[in-house]
C-alpha cells in the first residue's frame, strides 16, 4: 500500500526553500547570505510551479535549492563570520569601556579567513579556471582605475593594478595577445592561454567619478574572490614558464611610474633574466633546458615535441615558399619606401624569415610583427596601453620610448636618429616635421592596433596627424556570417572579405539617381507605399518616410504621409491579407497553420528577430548613405 503523503513535505516544497527559511537556517544576516553564495557561487532558482513549491502562496518570493543551503551549513566561511560577528561585538564594548590596551589585542589577532578551498572547489581544473577569467579581469582592470575613497581603500588599489600589471607581463611575453578593439566604454582585448580565449576590458585612463548608488559591499564580494583566484592562475601560469612568482617589484621605479619595468621577471634556476623584464627571443624561450639534472616539464617536452614538427613540416614548402616570400619582402619595402621615404630598420634581414607575410594571418608572425621597427610615444599617448600592445606583438623594451613626463625608464628619446615611427595623437607641429622628415613616420594609435587585427604592417598614409582616420572595425564581428544572415556589413569589411562593393555602390548611386528625379514633396509619400503596412521588416521605411517629410515639408507633408498609410493599413485588414502575396508566401502561410502552438510561437520570434535585423540594417545604410553624401559635397 502507497505511503500517503501530505502536502508540502514532498516535490517542490521540499527542494526548494525562500531566502528567509535559508536566513533562518544558516543564522547569519543578509550580508553575510549574500557574501556566501557570491563565493560559493550559489544564485537564485525558479522553480516550475511557483506555487508549490511556496506552498500554496502566490506571493512573489527568491527561491533556492535546498541541496545548495544545505552544503552551506558545512562551509569554513560560515563559522569565520560567526566569530568574525564575536570579534566586533567584543571589539565595541572593550572601546565602549575606554579599555584600548584591551582593544589593541582584539584587534591584531581579529579572525581572518582564506578562500583556497573555494577556488580547488569551484573550478577542479585549471582550464576551468581560465575559462571564468573573462569576468576577473574586467574587474581587476576597473578598479585598478577606480581612485580611492571611503569605500576603497588604497590598497585594494594597489593589488589589483599589480595583478593586473603580471597578466600583462605573463602576455607579454608569450605573445598570447590576439586581438584588440577600441571600443567607447574602453579598451577590449583577448588572448589565447592553453588554448582558451580570454577576452577583459580595460576602462580609459580617465578621471572616473563613481556614481554614489553602487553597492559596494556585493562588489568588494566579487573582487575578493577574483583576487584570489587571479593569484592561483598567475602562479601556475609563471610556474609553467619557469619563472618566479611572483615577479621582484623595483620600489624606486614604481615610485617613479615605471610600469612594466618595475617588475623584474626571475628565472627559477638561473636568476634574473637579462634585460629587466625583456622577453627575450622567442627561440631562446623554446630552447630552455634543465641543466641541473632535473626532470623538464611536460610543457617544455611539448615545446621541443612542436618545434621539431614544425621545422620537419616547413622543409617541404621551402622550396616553393621561399620565391614568393622574397618577392612579396620587397615588394613590401619599396612600398614602403615610396610612401614613408625611408627603409625600416632591418628590413633585409626580413629575407630571412620564411614566408612572413604569406603567414601574417598565422599565430606564427605574432611575435615578429612589430620587432623590426623602434617606436617613441608622446606624451599625450596613454603609454601602458600602446607598450603592452607593441611588446605582445614582438618589440623590444629596448626599442620602445616615450616622453619623461610618462614616467622612468624610457629607453628610447624623442631625438633618436633610429626611431621609425612616432606614435602621437595631437597636431604634428611644422618644426618637428622639418627636423624628421624622411626619418621616420608620424602616425595615430589606430595604426597599431588596425595593425594587430590584421596581422601585417598596414600602410601609415591614412594614420597620419590630422587625417580623418579609417573606420576602425571589430575583429570579434564575424562579417561573413553577418552577411550570410542578411545583416549589415561595412562597405570597408566586404571589401577586405573581397564581396561585390562595387555594385553595392552603383545600385546605391542608381537610386540617388532616380530620387533626384522625383520631385521632392511627393519623394516621402513614395516611401511610405513602398512601406508594406502589414510587413514588421518595412517599418523603418515608414519611420525614415516620415523623417524625411518632417524635414522638407513640415507637418503637413508628415500629416499627409502617416494618413496615407493608415489608409494603406485599413485596406490591408479589409482583405486579410498583404497585397501581391505570392504562392511561396501562401504556401508558407498554410505551413505556419500546420504547427503547434509552441512551434508557431518561436517561428513568429524567428521573423521578429529577423525584422528587427533587417530594420537596423536599413538604417544603417541609411546612415552610411548620408554620410557618404555629404563627403562628396
Amino acid at each position: 500500500m502507497a505511503k500517503i503523503k501530505r502536502k508540502g513535505e514532498a516535490g517542490a516544497a521540499k527542494n526548494y526553500v525562500t531566502r528567509n527559511q535559508a536566513i533562518k537556517k544558516l543564522q547569519v544576516t543578509l550580508a553575510d547570505f549574500r557574501r556566501l553564495c557570491i563565493l560559493k557561487g550559489i544564485f537564485p532558482r525558479q522553480p516550475r510551479h511557483i506555487k508549490r513549491a511556496n506552498k500554496g502562496s502566490t506571493a512573489p518570493t527568491t527561491f533556492y535549492y535546498a541541496k545548495d543551503i544545505a552544503y552551506l551549513q558545512h562551509e569554513p566561511v560560515l563559522q569565520s563570520l560567526r566569530e568574525h560577528k564575536a570579534f566586533a561585538k567584543k571589539l565595541s564594548r572593550a572601546i565602549g569601556r575606554r579599555e584600548w590596551h584591551a582593544a589593541k589585542n582584539l584587534n591584531d589577532s581579529r579572525p581572518v579567513y582564506r578562500l583556497d578551498h573555494i577556488i580547488k572547489e569551484r573550478y577542479p581544473t585549471f582550464v576551468d579556471s581560465l575559462r571564468d577569467l573573462d569576468d576577473a579581469l574586467s574587474m581587476l582592470s576597473l578598479f585598478a582605475n577606480l581612485p580611492s575613497s571611503s569605500n576603497i581603500a588604497p590598497e585594494i588599489t594597489s593589488q589589483c593594478a599589480r595583478l593586473c600589471a603580471e597578466w600583462q607581463l605573463y602576455v607579454m611575453r608569450t605573445h598570447s595577445l590576439r586581438k584588440v578593439f577600441l571600443s567607447i566604454k574602453g579598451i577590449y582585448f583577448q588572448a589565447v592561454v592553453h588554448g582558451q580565449e580570454i577576452t577583459w576590458l580595460v576602462p580609459y585612463m580617465f578621471t572616473q567619478n563613481v556614481p554614489s548608488d553602487v553597492d559596494f559591499r556585493v562588489m568588494m564580494t566579487f573582487l575578493e574572490l577574483y583576487q584570489t583566484l587571479m593569484g592561483f592562475v598567475l602562479y601556475k601560469l609563471f610556474t609553467d614558464e619557469n619563472l618566479v612568482y611572483p615577479p621582484k617589484l623595483d620600489e624606486e621605479k614604481d615610485n617613479q611610474a615605471g610600469g612594466f619595468g618595475s617588475l623584474m621577471l626571475t628565472a627559477a634556476d638561473h636568476g634574473v633574466l637579462s634585460g629587466e623584464n625583456s622577453i627575450g627571443d622567442a627561440a631562446a624561450d623554446n630552447a630552455i633546458l634543465r641543466k641541473d639534472g632535473k626532470k623538464m616539464s611536460s610543457r617544455d617536452v611539448k615545446r621541443q615535441i612542436a618545434k621539431l614538427a614544425h621545422e620537419s613540416a616547413s622543409k617541404d614548402d621551402n622550396d616553393e615558399a621561399d620565391a614568393g616570400a622574397v618577392e612579396a619582402v620587397e615588394e613590401e619595402a619599396d612600398d614602403e619606401q615610396d610612401e614613408d621615404g625611408f627603409v625600416p630598420a632591418g628590413a633585409s634581414d626580413s629575407l630571412v624569415t620564411l614566408g612572413e607575410l604569406q603567414r601574417s594571418a598565422d599565430d606564427s608572425a605574432i611575435p615578429t610583427l612589430f620587432s623590426r621597427y623602434v617606436f617613441y610615444i608622446s606624451r599625450e599617448c596613454p603609454r601602458a596601453v600602446i607598450e603592452f600592445v607593441l611588446r605582445a606583438f614582438g618589440a623590444s623594451p629596448a626599442n620602445i620610448g616615450w616622453d619623461e613626463v610618462a614616467g622612468a625608464g624610457s629607453q628610447v628619446t624623442e631625438t633618436d636618429e633610429r626611431v621609425t615611427h612616432h606614435i602621437i595623437d595631437r597636431p604634428l607641429s611644422a618644426k618637428a616635421a622639418d627636423t624628421h622628415a624622411g626619418k621616420r613616420v608620424y602616425v595615430q594609435p589606430q595604426w597599431i592596433v588596425d595593425c594587430v587585427n590584421a596581422r601585417r604592417i598596414l600602410a601609415t598614409g591614412p594614420y597620419r596627424p590630422g587625417v580623418a582616420l579609417p573606420p576602425h572595425l571589430s575583429p570579434f564581428v564575424d562579417d561573413r556570417e553577418v552577411a550570410r544572415r542578411g545583416g549589415y556589413v561595412p562597405a570597408e569589411a566586404r571589401e577586405q572579405l573581397g564581396m561585390d562593393v562595387e555594385a553595392e555602390e552603383d545600385d546605391d548611386d542608381e537610386d540617388e539617381e532616380e530620387s533626384e528625379k522625383v520631385d521632392v514633396e511627393s519623394r516621402p509619400a513614395l516611401e511610405a507605399l513602398l512601406a508594406d503596412p502589414l510587413d514588421a521588416q518595412s517599418s523603418g521605411l515608414l519611420e525614415a518616410a516620415e523623417l524625411e517629410a518632417e524635414a522638407v515639408g513640415g507637418e503637413d507633408a508628415l500629416l499627409a504621409v502617416r494618413k496615407q498609410h493608415a489608409a494603406a493599413v485599413k485596406a490591408a485588414k479589409k482583405n486579410k491579407a498583404p497585397a501581391g502575396l505570392s504562392e511561396e508566401a501562401e504556401a508558407r502561410e498554410m505551413a505556419k497553420m500546420m504547427l503547434s502552438n509552441k512551434h508557431r510561437k518561436l517561428y513568429n520570434r524567428m521573423g521578429h528577430s529577423i525584422g528587427k535585423r533587417n530594420e537596423e540594417k536599413q538604417l544603417l545604410e541609411a546612415k552610411k548613405k548620408k554620410l557618404r553624401k555629404a563627403g562628396n559635397k
